[in-house]
């Protein structure tokens, strides 16, 4: 065969497209549905997507240090700000809400009405209130200021156990390590050996909101792909699924 006419055919078969990397610093509340979206997202574009959960709090201090992440989900506006105070974001919105909730190892454990007028203490019955850390990780931060704005915490900031993150937090209550625990519904959703038995009212925190931002060291096409996945309707669909509330 002639080169030419060779050269001439190769240059009709499509080339394969070279699988890039992600790195994505996300919020440790977000790992089962995230992992579900980054799994369908490899499996449609063939680049790979490497997670790293952990508190919003670590996550952003470990980014302002020059971790090499390419994308940070954070679960409040805050600490996305403190990374975008130093000129670390491209680009960033703002997509899902979740819901803050009251749990308990037991399928029997009775339904809690959280009000000004519950019983923390009494519902404790001596162990420990599960939570993330209070002054630093957004869950525990809510959790917090719902209890604050109930006129609860100080019945019971000495009885609060505080984790790194939300999940850890979680697996104190899963393991009946701690009888009741705040998490994020989400977070209950992911986990057969917690029940719901209670929910804080939306307005006795702040809005829970998880923005995500595309950063200043994502350079490759996947990355954009990915963020503007976050957003997409595939990743809607698999949020919704597992109980958060899709913003926008």
């Amino acid at each position: 065969m002639r080169p030419a006419l060779l050269a001439a055919m190769l240059s009709l078969v499509p080339l394969p497209i070279r699988a890039e990397e992600v790195v994505v610093f996300a919020a440790a509340s977000l790992k089962t549905a995230l992992d579900e979206v980054a799994a369908r997202f490899t499996a449609e574009t063939g680049h790979q997507v490497t997670l790293s959960y952990a508190g919003s709090n670590t996550l952003a201090s470990q980014i302002l240090r020059g971790a090499p992440a390419d994308l940070f989900v954070s679960a409040d506006a805050g600490w996305m700000d403190e990374v975008a105070k130093d000129g670390l974001v491209r680009t960033r919105a703002d997509i899902l809400g979740n819901r803050l909730v009251l749990i308990a190892p037991s399928a029997d454990a009775p339904p809690v009405r959280i009000g000004a007028d519950t019983d923390l203490p009494a519902l404790l019955e001596g162990g420990k209130l599960a939570m993330a850390l209070v002054d630093s990780v957004p869950a525990g931060r809510y959790g917090k200021a719902a209890l604050e704005t109930l006129g609860l915490w100080d019945d019971v900031r000495a009885d609060v156990a505080q984790s790194d993150n939300v999940r850890a937090a979680l697996a104190l209550v899963a393991t009946a390590e701690a009888p009741l625990g705040i998490v994020y519904a989400t977070d209950a959703d992911a986990e057969d050996d917690v029940t719901i038995v209670g929910e804080f009212p939306a307005d006795s925190h702040p809005a829970i909101t998880y923005p995500a931002a595309l950063l200043k060291g994502a350079v490759d096409d996947a990355d954009r792909a990915f963020f503007d996945t976050l957003s997409g309707s595939m990743a809607r669909a698999i949020f919704e699924r597992h109980g958060f509330l899709v913003i926008g």
